[in-house]
Order: structure tokens, then C-alpha cells, then sequence
């Protein structure tokens, strides 16, 4: 019986090929289901032979150690040579959004707080 070994929502495409490409590398036989026409399905990767499912998590696992500490090195020099927008900066390059949101915390905050005020 099948066996799920990856789901792919929310994944970025390029891990999702690089499994698929180290899944067929490595020799293991998988199908893959999408999400389907209303995005409520599960789509995923599945191991055929389940029998062999603790190896090809074990295949994947290294993989996954291995992209975020690559991912984050990266990162991390994105950092100190200053390329990493910060808050503020995120703020000014988008005031529109910006404004947007705060209005909408804003009028959250009035519409959730109000029935409290109205019994003083």
C-alpha cells in the first residue's frame, strides 16, 4: 500500500523538484496527487513500495538539513552585507499597503473592542 513520505503544500518549487529528482535518483518508484481542482485535496508525494518508507524519510530528512543550512548561511550573509530589507525599510517601499493594513488592524480593534465600551 502506498505511503505518504512528502507533502508538496506550501513548498517551494524548487524543493519539491529537488525531492522528486533525489526520490528518482535514489530509486524509489512514486506518484505524486495534486490539490485538485478546488485546492482541497492533499498533494503529496507517495512511496509505492512502503516497505522501504523509513529509508526514503531518512534520504529526505538529510536533504532537508542540508537546504536549511545552506538556506540559512545564505541568509545570514544577505545579513551582514546589509541586503536584508528591515522593517522600516519594507514600511517606506510600500506605504499604501502599509496604510492599508494598519487601518484594517485598526478598525479590528475598534469593531472587537467596542461592545466593551458600550456597557460603561
Amino acid at each position: 500500500m502506498a505511503k505518504l513520505i512528502f507533502r508538496l503544500h506550501n513548498v517551494p518549487d524548487d524543493e519539491a523538484d529537488d525531492v522528486r529528482q533525489l526520490l528518482d535518483e535514489q530509486g524509489f518508484e512514486t506518484y505524486e496527487t495534486s490539490a485538485g481542482r478546488w485546492r482541497i485535496s492533499m498533494p503529496g508525494i507517495w512511496l509505492i513500495d512502503d516497505s522501504r518508507k523509513a529509508e526514503a524519510r531518512a534520504v529526505i530528512e538529510a536533504y532537508q538539513q542540508e537546504r536549511q543550512a545552506r538556506l540559512r548561511g545564505e541568509y545570514n550573509a544577505a545579513q551582514q552585507a546589509g541586503e536584508v530589507p528591515s522593517i522600516w525599510q519594507r514600511l517606506v517601499a510600500n506605504p499604501l499597503a502599509s496604510l492599508l493594513i494598519l487601518a484594517g488592524l485598526i478598525a479590528v480593534t475598534l469593531v472587537s473592542t467596542l461592545p466593551f465600551f458600550a456597557f460603561l
